[in-house]
């Protein structure tokens, strides 16, 4: 099981880590509603490095990028739940719309993103390959996602149509 730390304790534990030799693998998203996607991105993260650091933004960050509805999950939930991955070792929280400040303070080996971003578009890109790190993505499992998974719960709770009525 992981930790949820802060980025002052994070940072002193990735200079631990450097030191050591481990490969850290960084990558960051929302995690909003966890499916079976989620976990096999994160799994096949954890297994290009040592060490996988999970980058995820505020309850703030995600209504700024995806709207006021958003997130479902608060973020102290999030984080448990992620921390709580056999294949996360660490959660940090961020509350910029991009985790670039995350990433230069930490300078991981490798930096993951989905298949769905271009290598060129990666947030970070240049500070990792800037010191020697590679930058990857990893295909996502078809049909998850947690868009989908909110569309599938308002359609299965949708109220009845007005056609039907109770008092007749």
């Amino acid at each position: 099981m992981g930790t949820v730390l802060g980025i002052r304790k994070l940072v002193k534990l990735r200079n631990e880590l450097r030191k050591k030799r481990k490969k850290v693998v960084f990558t960051n998203g929302t995690f909003d509603i966890l499916h079976r996607g989620h976990v096999e991105y994160l799994q096949a993260a954890r297994n290009l490095g040592d060490v996988l650091i999970v980058g995820l933004n505020t309850d703030a960050s995600i209504r700024r990028i995806k709207g006021k509805n958003r997130p479902i999950n608060k973020n102290a939930d999030r984080a448990v739940v992620l921390s709580s991955l056999a294949c996360v070792d660490y959660v940090c929280l961020f509350g910029d719309d991009t985790p670039y400040g995350l990433i230069k303070a930490l300078v991981p080996n490798v930096l993951v993103k989905g298949a769905d971003w271009k290598v060129g578009q990666i947030v970070g890109r240049d500070v990792v390959e800037g010191h020697g790190g590679i930058v990857k993505t990893i295909r996502l499992t078809a049909g998850r996602s947690t868009t989908n998974t909110i569309k599938r719960v308002l359609k299965a709770y949708r109220p009845e149509s007005s056609g039907s009525s109770r008092n007749a």
